[in-house]
C-alpha cells in the first residue's frame, strides 16, 4: 500500500528527546510517500488536526506522542475510514505495547510505510469524548504523575506516583450500573479498561483484556486484603480465581461515587463523577505489524 496524502501530527511536549523530522524524512522519502506535519500547542489540537486531515482527503493520519496524543488523534479519526499510524513518543506508550508496534521511531515509521495490516480497535465513549486505554477515578489533580517525574524517572514514575497516593487515599462508596445491573462497593480507585497494557514489556492490567472484543473491563481497588490480592493477581497475570474478585465486564457502565470522584481519560482530566462509559466496538483502524 502506498499512501499519497499522509498527515503527521506531532506533540513536541512528549517525553522523548529525539530528532523527529530527520528520521521521518529519511523513511518517508525512502518509500516515496508524500507527507506533511501539524504541530500541537495545546490540548484539543491533535483531534482538530486529525478531523481537518480527514476532511482534506488524507489517506493516513499519524500521531507522534504519548498515549494522550494518540487518544486525541483517535477522537478526530473515529467515524472515518482513515487509519491511524502510531509513532510512540511518550513515556509509557501503552497502546504501542498493546498492538506490538515498535517503540523505536525509525522502526515504527518503517512499519507504517510497509505494513499491509490494520486492526479494528475499540474505543470507549464518555459524553462527547473517547478514550483508547482506560478511565480511572480516585486520583486528584495534584496526585497525577507530573511531567517532571516522567522526565526524571521514565515509566517508573507511574508506580512511584501510586506509592505517593497511598499516603492520601480517596475513599468513596461506588454505585456501578453495568449493563443494567447495579453493584455497590467501597473503593479508593476504580478503573474502566479498554486496553490492558500499562506500558513496558511486562506491565499490564490483565493479559486477558482484548482491545478488539467490544467489552470494557472494570476493576475496583480498596484497602481490603481481598481487593489487593485480586489486583496483584491481575497485574501479575496469575491464573487465580481470586483475580476475578472486584472485577466486572460490560458494554455500558454508569459510575457514581459518594463523595464525587475526579475522572481521568488516558491521563487527561475529564471532571467529577457521575459518568456513563460506553464501548464503541471497531471504532478506528490502526496500522499494526
Amino acid at each position: 500500500m502506498s499512501y499519497q496524502n499522509v498527515v503527521v501530527i506531532i506533540n513536541p511536549a512528549s517525553g522523548k528527546q529525539e530528532p523527529i523530522l530527520n528520521t521521518l524524512n529519511d523513511v518517508f522519502h525512502k518509500y516515496g510517500i508524500p507527507w506533511s506535519i501539524r504541530i500541537t500547542h495545546q490540548f484539543g489540537d491533535a483531534s482538530r488536526f486529525a478531523r481537518e486531515a480527514v476532511d482534506s482527503g488524507a489517506d493516513l493520519v499519524v500521531g507522534y506522542g504519548g498515549d494522550g496524543t494518540q487518544m486525541e488523534v483517535a477522537n478526530g479519526l473515529k467515524g472515518s475510514s482513515v487509519p491511524l499510524g502510531i509513532l510512540p513518543g511518550g513515556t509509557g506508550n501503552a497502546m504501542a505495547f498493546e498492538l506490538n508496534i515498535p517503540r523505536d521511531l525509525r522502526q515504527a515509521a518503517e512499519l507504517i510505510c510497509t505494513s499491509q495490516n490494520t486492526k479494528q480497535v475499540d474505543l470507549a465513549r464518555v459524553g462527547d469524548k473517547h478514550f483508547m486505554l482506560r478511565l480511572y477515578s480516585g486520583v486528584n489533580e495534584e496526585q497525577k504523575t507530573s511531567r517532571e517525574m516522567k522526565d526524571k524517572f521514565g515509566v517508573l514514575a507511574y508506580p512511584m506516583s501510586v506509592v505517593g497516593m497511598l499516603r492520601d487515599l480517596n475513599h468513596a462508596h461506588y454505585k456501578l450500573t453495568i449493563d443494567g445491573e447495579m453493584v455497590e462497593e467501597n473503593g479508593v480507585v476504580c478503573f474502566v479498561i479498554n486496553a490492558g497494557s500499562l506500558g513496558g514489556v511486562t506491565l499490564s492490567f490483565d493479559s486477558q483484556i482484548d482491545v478488539t472484543d467490544g467489552f470494557l473491563d472494570v476493576f475496583m481497588i480498596n484497602t481490603d486484603l481481598s481487593s489487593l490480592g485480586a489486583a496483584t493477581g491481575r497485574f501479575l497475570n496469575l491464573p487465580l480465581e481470586k483475580a476475578r474478585w472486584h472485577y466486572w465486564r460490560g458494554r455500558e457502565i454508569v459510575m457514581e461515587a459518594d463523595p464525587p470522584q475526579t475522572i481521568w481519560l488516558d491521563g487527561e482530566l475529564l471532571g467529577p463523577t457521575p459518568v456513563t462509559i460506553t464501548a464503541v466496538p471497531a471504532a478506528i483502524r490502526v496500522i499494526v505489524p
